[in-house]
């Protein structure tokens, strides 16, 4: 009797969440894709426009990417076995933290089964340490922007410490993480400022480079110094002339970067790079490391053909179409009349509507007009920037955009 009252319990809130048209479990069941140099989703059948994917360079259906996944596949297997320091490490996981590492231009790199396991295992031994007894625990400052990934929120909410060792500043306000710093001036002994290189709601970038120099000014005011953690999972392979995310365009370096190799890259997991103590002090104290199964052998091999792809000269050629195709759609939906909820120079192209109803009509009629986009609502932005998150890739064609705007000045004049 008492589960049923709690079901009931759960039953109230979902119809809380339908009512606020936030539901997220709808999901649109994705039969397959058409062929091609910009495959479309099956759905029922009926082929749609893909501008909601991650997949900014369109790898993921790269003949190359494909074969390196079924060579290792047939080498190592379909699953890596077991975790790595009970099983072994195979050599293809190696070799992709290896050349992960040699595209940042670090000593190091460790890969773990998504970016989200990534920021978790940082956050928490960098804050708080593994063990009680560790060294690395204790007076530690974590400070994050207004706006970071759930990821990064939920990194820090681990870490269980009390207010006065976390702080928030104003989103890409430096002047604000600057007044933190100074106001902790000697109060802590490590001080970790985590954030988002692109932000993805809005497409929107951090100046690391600035970033950078507010923490010089205040270094030396802790005994342990700033560390600086970037989340740069929407960047990397998407962002600079060649992919190398925020630390290329703004010229300047985190102390640990964390990526994906799941969105530009198009296979899967995510990593930390960093300085060689820092990753051999995780591969010793990260659990989501240590306790969970790394990515399958057939996805490092993709892994591995993909930073080798965006290395050379078609990796170039991809990146340049990706911000020829954004400049396109920017400029005819602007021409269409339409606000972007953000000045974003990233793919990522959010449609400003400040309405959670409207957004959800504009979704559908572009769903039935054979395209896939996501609407973004409070709270996950805040209220009245309500948004349609379009996200544009190197696949899409000049017939793919046309088709977009067409649509979108369709559904808007029928609102009109």
């Amino acid at each position: 009797m008492s589960k049923k009252v709690f079901f009931e319990t759960l039953k109230k809130e979902l119809s809380r969440i339908e009512k606020a048209k936030t539901a997220k479990r709808f999901e649109k069941v994705i039969e397959g894709f058409t062929k091609g140099p910009s495959p479309q989703a099956l759905i029922d059948a009926k082929p749609y426009r893909v501008f909601n994917s991650n997949d900014y360079l369109g790898l993921r259906f790269h003949p190359k990417l494909k074969e390196a996944e079924h060579v290792a596949s047939e080498e190592f297997g379909t699953g890596p076995g077991a975790v790595r320091f009970i099983s072994g490490t195979l050599k293809v996981h190696r070799d992709l933290e290896k050349a992960i590492a040699s595209f940042h231009g670090r000593d190091d790199c460790i890969v773990f089964s998504s970016a989200f396991a990534a920021n978790m295992a940082v956050l928490f031994c960098l804050i708080k340490g593994q063990a009680a007894d560790s060294a690395v625990g204790g007076n530690t400052l974590v400070i994050s922007d207004a706006l970071n990934h759930r990821s990064i929120i939920d990194g820090i909410r681990v870490a269980n410490l009390p207010k006065e060792q976390r702080a928030i500043f104003n989103h890409l306000d430096l002047n604000d993480l600057d007044r933190i710093l100074t106001e902790k001036k000697g109060a802590f002994q490590r001080v970790v400022i985590v954030t988002d290189g692109i932000f993805s709601m809005l497409g929107e970038a951090q100046d690391i480079n600035k970033m950078r120099q507010v923490i010089d000014q205040h270094d030396a005011d802790f005994a342990e110094g700033i560390w600086l953690v970037v989340d740069d999972a929407h960047g990397v392979g998407a962002f600079g002339q060649s992919g190398r995310g925020v630390e290329e365009v703004f010229g300047a370096k985190a102390d640990l970067l964390v990526g994906t190799l799941g969105k530009a890259f198009g296979a899967d997991g995510g990593y930390v790079t960093a300085d060689q103590v820092v990753i051999d002090y995780l591969r010793e104290s990260a659990a989501t490391y240590i306790y969970s199964n790394s990515i399958s052998p057939g996805t490092a091999g993709a892994a591995l053909a993909s930073i080798q792809l965006v290395e050379g000269a078609e990796g170039k050629e991809l990146l340049a179409k990706l911000v020829q195709n954004r400049e396109s759609f920017q400029k005819q939906m602007i021409h269409a009349g339409c606000i972007f909820a953000a000045d974003s120079i990233h793919p990522i192209q959010p449609v400003l509507l400040g309405d959670a109803a409207k957004t959800t009509l504009f979704k559908e009629a572009l769903f039935e007009g054979g395209i896939l986009v996501t609407n973004i609502n409070y709270p996950v932005v805040p209220k009245g920037r309500d948004e349609i998150r379009v996200q544009i890739s190197a696949a899409h064609t000049k017939e793919d955009l046309d088709a977009f705007v067409d649509q979108w000045k369709r559904i808007a004049k029928m609102q009109s």
